[in-house]
This record gives structure tokens, C-alpha cells and sequence, in this order.
């Protein structure tokens, strides 16, 4: 099989490569360039992240890897496409008083569309379409769907960042990691010689300050409490965050945090612990995975962010393609532009929308 495999210079797409090749199918190697050059930045050294202007640092250890296994590699150019589709949205949630995730949509729109896409373009012949991605795929006969599934290591469980992906996407991806740990993947590179056997995971989508890539002025706004008392100022709404507490520069008797940000108001509103406990949400724009829909009320597991365990919930189908997620136990820091993805007791992606709002 002819397998292009979607390189980023680490570890765990670079054992993809070498287990495939070993297995003996064709592999092609493949980095998508997202890194606007004439971006102005504040990153710190050695700071790991998936936008970064060191991007030519994992361009030259892919390149090095397909020269060691012998295999064709190539630079696929998505600066244009990240940029309209991934840091236009970034942009514009922060600048709505709403938190994105970027990695959700770089995933369904970029990595797992417009880089293919654009090798196919590019006379790149392939059958599958194969990344590091810790998640495992397969195919349902009986609901005639593709599936995405919780990877056995659950400490790196990557499935809520790809719940966005379609089924055509998910018909020609390759996601051999599923079923490794960490640990073993490590081994493995080991096993092979490979230099980023130990390197480092990229730690988030940018580690440099958002302003950044909003470029936008400072717009001062007030802090207040829940009943509107004035606290302090701000520097602009898009700085903060649901459930933040580092940062504000407030002083009180006790810990306070992010628990509502007012566009129109232009207010950042604080408050204790307790006011950032929710016991329901809202979502709209979703997307089916392992379901063509859910339109009844049902018990799902749900996470609000990758890192969490996945906790009941009940989902009720509501008007004009919203949900209402009911909590078995108060959570806190729920933010809107977040993502909220729904598993089956099996660990398999349901589907997930975004967070309008909570209660």
C-alpha cells in the first residue's frame, strides 16, 4: 500500500513512518508548512508549540528521518489555508469575549484536509493517509460508518481533538499509535536509532503571547464582581479567560477567577470558586462521528477539555441544531467557543459540539 505519512519532526509521527515502512508498504513522507514568515513574535526560547517560527527545526529532522529510510519527502505550503481558516477563527472567538480551540480545527481543516488535498494536487499519489495521532479508526458495518475510538493510553488520548473529522477523511486515515503507550513509542524510536527518540512533545498551538497574531490595540474595560462592582481595569477582554486566575492582578481575600466575560460591556467578571461551578451547557454546531445524529434524550460521557476523564452527562436534543448537556456532578471553567465531545461507554466519539453557554 502507498501510505503518505504526515510528518512533524517528533516522535510519534516519526515511528508511524518506520513501522510502516517495516511492515513494507510504500511510504511518502510529508510536512505542512503553516508558519507565517512575517509575523511579528514575543516567543520564548525554547518554547515547544505546533505554530512556531522554529518550524524549520522539524522540516529538517522529517527531512533527515525520510533521508535514514530512504523514502520520498515533501514540504506541503498551508500557510495561506491556516491562516484564513485557523487564525482567522482564533482571532475572531478571542475578539468575541470566546475561548477557540484551534487545534480542533487545524486537525479537520488543515492536517486532515489541506495537507492531502494538496499533495494530491501536487501529482502526490497515496491510498491512506497515516499520522501520529493517538486514536484508533475503524469501520462499522452494521451502522456502514467510520468510527474514531479512545487510544489505549489514555494519559495521551488525542480523540477530542479530531472529533470534527468526516467520514470521507476518516475512510483514508491510518492512525497506528492507538494501541501503543507513550513509553513504548519512545522505545520503539529507540529501538530504531531515531534522534527525537526523546525530544519533547509540543505543548500547545502557540506558545507566545496571543497578541501576537490578533494584533489588535489594547481596549481598556473594566474588572467587576457579580453585582457589577467596579475591581480594576483590563487591557482588553481577549486577554482572559473562563476559570483563569493567574494574571489578573486584583487583590482580594480570597483566590479569584474568570467567571464571565461581557463583549458588549466590555467587562471581565470575577468571582470565588464556587461561582465558577456549572451544572449544564449549551452547544450548537455539532458534528457526528460514530452516529448520523442524536435527537433523544440519552446518557453520554462527555469531556469539556482533552486532558479530563470523560464523565456522565445526559444529552436532550433541543431547537434549531442545539443541545443541552445536564451534569452529573457540578464542573467549573466551562468556557464558550470551547468544544464538548460525547463517548459511548465503549470510549467511542459520538460526535461534539461548541459551547454556547453554561448554568
Amino acid at each position: 500500500m502507498k501510505i503518505l505519512v504526515g510528518l512533524s519532526g517528533g516522535v510519534d509521527s516519526s515511528v508511524v513512518a518506520c513501522l510502516l515502512h517495516d511492515a513494507g508498504h510504500e511510504v511518502i513522507g510529508a510536512t505542512m508548512s503553516i508558519w507565517h514568515k512575517d509575523m511579528a513574535i514575543n516567543m520564548p526560547v525554547g518554547a515547544k508549540s505546533c505554530f512556531s517560527p522554529h518550524e524549520e527545526q522539524d522540516i529538517a529532522s522529517a527531512r533527515n528521518l525520510c533521508q535514514k529510510l530512504g523514502i520520498p519527502y515533501h514540504v506541503i505550503d498551508c500557510t495561506e489555508q491556516y491562516q484564513k481558516i485557523v487564525l482567522s477563527n482564533f482571532k475572531s472567538e478571542y475578539l468575541q469575549g470566546r475561548t477557540p480551540n484551534p487545534c480542533v480545527v487545524c486537525n479537520s481543516k488543515i492536517k486532515f484536509d489541506a495537507l492531502p488535498l494538496s499533495a494530491q494536487a501536487q501529482g502526490i499519489e497515496f491510498d491512506k493517509f497515516a499520522t501520529g495521532h493517538y486514536a484508533k479508526v475503524s469501520y462499522n458495518p452494521i451502522t456502514n460508518r467510520y468510527c474514531l475510538q479512545k487510544a489505549q493510553d489514555c494519559q495521551k488520548d488525542q480523540s477530542y481533538f479530531l472529533y470534527r473529522l468526516q467520514q470521507e477523511q476518516l475512510q483514508r486515515i491510518l492512525m497506528p499509535l492507538g494501541e501503543y503507550s507513550k513509553d513504548d513509542v519512545r522505545a520503539i524510536a529507540r529501538k530504531y536509532g531515531l534522534d527525537v527518540s526523546d525530544k519533547p512533545d509540543s505543548q500547545d498551538f502557540y506558545s507566545g503571547d496571543i497578541n501576537d497574531i490578533l494584533q489588535v490595540e489594547p481596549q481598556k474595560g473594566n474588572f467587576v464582581d457579580k453585582n457589577g462592582k467596579i475591581l480594576g481595569q483590563h487591557q482588553g477582554i481577549w486577554n482572559f479567560t473562563i476559570g483563569q486566575r493567574r494574571g489578573l492582578g486584583i487583590s482580594a481575600d480570597r483566590p479569584l477567577y474568570v467567571v464571565a466575560i461581557n463583549k458588549d460591556s466590555n467587562e471581565v467578571v470575577l468571582g470565588y470558586d464556587e461561582d465558577c461551578q456549572r451544572q449544564s451547557l449549551i452547544a450548537s454546531n455539532w458534528s457526528w462521528l460514530s452516529v448520523a445524529n442524536l435527537d433523544a434524550k440519552q446518557e453520554v460521557y462527555i469531556k469539556l477539555r482533552s486532558s479530563q476523564s470523560a464523565f456522565e452527562a445526559e444529552y436532550t436534543a433541543l431547537s434549531e441544531g442545539r443541545a443541552q448537556l445536564n451534569f452529573t456532578s457540578p464542573q467549573k471553567a466551562i468556557a464558550s467557543g470551547q468544544s464538548v465531545v460525547l463517548y459511548d461507554a465503549n470510549g467511542y466519539v459520538l460526535g461534539g459540539g461548541i459551547i454556547e453557554s453554561s448554568k
